[in-house]
């Protein structure tokens, strides 16, 4: 495992929640980030600015450059990207966090939501990782990971809310796709994704998932957790480990992981399953999940 002194990595939607996670693990090695998202004013009902998040990651010891930048538009990511080499030097790792929810039914969706999801998940990722590449083609340990599941095709995935899951699994084939694009370039390309429950991060104050009483944030873990995972992932030597559908605790448990209890939101009450995660998932020794319940 390397470190990731000096490294320089983008992500998207790292204001708050899992992106601001991954970019705060990353400055304790004294990394460069580029904090590429929307929010450059206070939001309020949700914590955390491009501006906010920036100031974390100094203080937790790496260097970093709020970019404002909507991932739906082509012109602002390329700038965004070329601002980012043009401060730090090039882009070793491309983190792809940005994602948009609404679990929502055919009838349920209207088609500005839809189009939101498919542009910021999809496209987004796709168009995000497409600009990064020639940089990280020049890199020594190059890494893309997206924040999306294993590509489990499963009917009660897609049956209440087929838009969301259409636009999460399309994250989900950019890794496919682009792992075996990009091996004999050594570029690796994984997906990480949450084993249980809705994380508890500022983001889920304002979605459809936290006003479903069944997906609380209590039965979860922090945003740290994926902020470990993420750092297991893209710290391994690139051509090595490419393709994978990661599950966080099961790459923590690898790396020699055996206290999970510190990533609880809530130790008193069970851990509860992660949409997409498969049902053939095994957790590592000593943890223990509750299936997602039929809605």
């Amino acid at each position: 495992m390397t470190s990731l002194k000096g490294k320089t990595l983008f992500i998207s939607g790292a204001s708050r929640g899992i992106g601001l996670a991954i970019a705060l693990r990353a400055a304790r090695d004294g990394a460069n980030v580029a904090i590429a998202a929307k929010t450059a004013e206070p939001h309020p009902k949700l914590e955390g600015t491009i501006y906010t998040a920036a100031d974390e990651v100094r203080a937790a010891g790496g260097k970093a450059m709020p970019v404002l930048c909507d991932i739906r538009d082509e012109a602002q990511v390329v700038a965004a990207i070329e601002q980012t080499v043009a401060e730090f030097g090039g882009i070793d790792v491309c983190v792809n966090n940005a994602s948009a929810i609404s679990l929502t039914n055919s009838q349920a969706t209207d088609m500005k939501r839809f189009d939101l999801m498919i542009g910021i998940n999809t496209r987004g990722t796709f168009m995000v990782s497409k600009y990064c590449i020639p940089h990280l083609k020049k890199a020594e340990n190059p890494h893309i990971l997206m924040l999306s599941p294993p590509l489990d095709m499963k009917t009660k995935w897609f049956e209440h809310s087929t838009a969301y899951t259409m636009a999460k699994f399309g994250m989900s084939m950019c890794v496919l796709g682009l792992a075996g694009e990009l091996k004999s370039a050594g570029v690796a390309v994984n997906a990480s994704r949450r084993p249980s429950g809705l994380r508890k991060t500022n983001m889920s104050g304002n979605s459809l998932a936290h006003r479903t009483t069944w997906l609380r944030s209590d039965l979860s873990r922090t945003p740290e957790i994926m902020g470990d995972a993420a750092y297991a992932i893209i710290t391994r030597p690139s051509r090595e480990f490419t393709g994978h559908f990661c599950i966080d605790d099961k790459v923590l448990y690898a790396n020699g992981v055996r206290d999970f209890e510190r990533y609880r939101v809530d130790p008193s009450v069970a851990l509860m399953s992660d949409f997409f995660v498969p049902d053939d998932d095994v957790p590592p020794p000593g943890v223990t999940v509750q299936p997602l319940p039929a809605h």
